[in-house]
């Protein structure tokens, strides 16, 4: 009975193989460390951008400051200082694609982006400052904030704004308008804003973390990189509340956003109609003059974006075209039909616009790096074009 028993027990299941006696079956293919090596990671993508004042003379120094930033802001020393002193200053940019991170460092100054400067520069990111070191006060539209170490301050560069900094260090992150296209509503009731202690402290943790790893990001990686930052900025900037107010202005926030895109990228034909947009937008005429009924009408918003954006071709020292030219290209049956509505919008003709004084070129062979990549005045353009 017990060696029927044992036979029995020795019997392979029906349809699995027998197994030799002292054998182990594997279960499992093992991998060489060969094989695990086949695939390296991919290239950094990144390469910085390196802008320092310390290459050139302490009389030019402040000169070269001011060029680097004349797309953003006029600059000026505080009282009692002169430019023969010297300027002490340094930057280096990151171009994400989607988004620059610039790291600074800069003796006092005062900064202000006037309506001129508008005008003459079309850039209307959102700009992110960690302050790391130093002080600094903004005034928009009356409104003073102060920031310090440590604080996160929200800023468009749509709007006008004027201040002064302390010797400071910070990190800033420039993030295109079309990014937040669906958050519109948020962004902009949040305009020159100190973000609260815990809420900076999740987006400083979460930068510093962008900041440590900006020279291993893959090529693949940056759409992710820049998202999550996106993300990130709107969490901490809306509460839950201000996100339920926001969610339902949605159905306005996007075909006014999604209006302003389209006309913005089609400036230069001469086909922008109401009819047009109606049927880009898929919405009604109503609608749509509803839409822009606070910009004085749909046809105004129109010419005053052509405008603009052949103002800031005149006051561009490297577009040398005619006036004529410019006034064609961006949709205008005439040169005099232009030069009207030019003077009647700003108060002054073309020509005086073109030969307005030109912000020193002296940052333009430095703000290069040995490769040729492009200055930061063309980063701060094509960012999310």
């Amino acid at each position: 009975m017990d060696d029927g028993a044992s036979r029995n027990d020795q019997k392979p299941v029906s349809g699995a193989p027998a197994q030799r006696p002292g054998k182990e079956r594997r279960r499992w293919s093992r991998q060489s460390g060969s094989q695990q090596n086949d695939n390296p990671p991919p290239p950094p993508a990144l390469a910085p951008l390196v802008f320092s004042t310390e290459t050139f003379p302490p009389r030019e120094q402040f000169e070269a400051w001011q060029a680097l930033n004349a797309p953003l802001a006029d600059l000026t020393l505080p009282d009692g200082v002169t430019a023969e002193q010297g300027f002490a200053a340094r930057q280096i940019a990151w171009n994400l694609g989607g988004m620059l991170v610039v790291q600074q460092k800069a003796s006092a100054h005062s900064y202000h982006r006037s309506a001129a400067k508008l005008r003459s520069s079309l850039i209307d990111h959102w700009v992110v400052i960690l302050r790391r070191e130093g002080k600094a006060w903004t005034e928009v539209g009356g409104r003073v904030v102060e920031s310090q170490p440590g604080t996160v301050e929200i800023r468009s560069l749509g709007h006008a704004f004027r201040g002064r900094m302390l010797e400071s260090q910070s990190l800033t992150l420039y993030l295109p308008r079309d990014l937040f296209a669906d958050s519109t509503a948020i962004l902009d009731a949040d305009n020159n804003r100190i973000l609260s202690r815990n809420l900076a402290g999740l987006l400083v943790s979460h930068v510093d973390t962008v900041e440590a790893r900006l020279s291993e990001f893959s090529k693949d990686d940056l759409p992710g990189v820049v998202n999550a930052t996106r993300d990130m900025v709107l969490a901490c900037v809306a509460s839950t509340e201000e996100r339920v107010v926001a969610a339902s202005k949605h159905g306005t926030v996007a075909p006014m956003e999604r209006a302003r895109r389209f006309i913005r990228n089609n400036l230069q034909t001469t086909a922008i109609t109401p009819d047009l947009l109606c049927r880009e937008l898929g919405i009604s005429r109503t609608h749509l003059y509803q839409l822009f009924e606070p910009s004085g009408g749909v046809v105004h918003y129109i010419q005053k974006q052509r405008l603009l954006a052949a103002h800031a071709a005149l006051s561009d020292p490297s577009d040398r075209r005619l006036i004529a030219d410019i006034a064609e290209s961006f949709g205008f049956a005439s040169a005099a039909d232009f030069s009207r509505a030019f003077s009647r919008e700003f108060g002054y003709s073309p020509r005086q616009a073109r030969s307005a004084p030109a912000p020193s070129r002296l940052v333009k062979d430095s703000a290069q790096d040995a490769d040729g990549l492009p200055s930061f005045e063309r980063w701060l353009r094509a960012l999310g074009s």
